[in-house]
């Protein structure tokens, strides 16, 4: 696996945000929050990559390697727009179900009372909307 330069990873994010229809600004704000640029990343749940995909979830999309910087944005960024769909464009229940899922979501008909994903949600939003 070759080492990226934050310079790498953020025209890879420009580049899959643009071909998706997804704000660069809110993958970043979203990346930041999960992985910290950081690639290899994985996390105690197993989720792995800049945009912390769950094993499940990165097989769903087709993400072979979520190792892989290309691979891993445009499995997430695919995702992020398909909670986006789901949730008729909110970005908070997005953001959300991006973070719980989108049962927890549904269940809880919003943002679910996690301190974890209400927090999560919180500083996205901050990033993004700064």
């Amino acid at each position: 696996n070759k080492n990226y330069s934050r310079q790498e990873i953020s025209s890879i994010i420009s580049e899959i945000s643009s071909k998706h229809g997804v704000s660069e600004k809110l993958v970043n704000a979203l990346i930041k929050q999960e992985s910290g640029f950081n690639p290899t990343v994985v996390s105690k749940a197993g989720a792995t990559g800049l945009m912390q995909l769950m094993p499940e979830t990165a097989k769903n999309l087709g993400v072979t390697d979520p190792k892989d910087p290309k691979q891993n944005v445009d499995g997430g960024v695919r995702y992020l727009k398909s909670m986006m769909k789901r949730y008729n464009g909110n970005l908070i229940l997005a953001l959300a179900a991006y973070n719980a899922g989108p049962g927890a979501v549904d269940k809880y008909g919003g943002v679910p009372p996690y301190k974890e994903t209400q927090n999560y949600v919180k500083n996205i939003l901050a990033n993004y909307l700064k």
